[in-house]
């Protein structure tokens, strides 16, 4: 599962958000698929330069992801280098392009239930519920040093 941080669960929920608010979607177009509008939030490119930059690799993002090299300077890895900077894993790209992890089909509200990969009001689900379990998980590494409110009151004054 992706590295929990902030400003990947930033970036879940700015995709979600607007994608709600109408921003172009296609799952088979690369610049305005899942991972293409995720891309448009995290690089500021716009789908139709994502696009371009996707079709200097061959296939969908799951085999760009898988055929990644840190070394080339295709533009394409420089994308899949932007998915995975932000904490995520081939796995979870292919995941956030098929809408496939368990565990966040899990978490979905009222239970697990597959959803479709291409339909806009599953792609923005899955994302708020990525965000949603990426944020319980990275607050499970937060300490919050409670000595600093033992000398404190606790109170209301009436």
């Amino acid at each position: 599962m992706a590295t929990p941080n902030i400003e990947l669960i930033a970036a879940l929920r700015e995709t979600a958000s607007r994608l709600r608010k109408g921003a172009p979607y296609a799952w088979g177009n690369h610049g305005a698929c899942n991972c293409g509008n995720l891309l448009q939030v995290i690089t500021h490119l716009s789908k139709e330069e994502i696009l371009q930059y996707a079709h200097s690799g061959i296939g969908e993002w799951t085999e760009l992801a898988e055929d990644y090299c840190g070394i080339t300077d295709a533009p394409v890895s420089l994308l899949i280098f932007k998915l995975q900077q932000l904490g995520l894993t081939p796995t979870d790209i292919h995941n956030l392009e098929y809408l496939e992890d368990k565990d966040v089909l899990r978490h979905l509200s009222g239970g697990f239930r597959w959803l479709s990969r291409n339909v806009r009001d599953d792609v923005i689900v899955y994302f708020e519920t990525f965000a949603d379990l990426l944020e319980e998980k990275l607050l499970q590494y937060i300490q919050i040093p409670y000595h600093y409110f033992e000398h404190q009151s606790v109170g209301c004054s009436v």
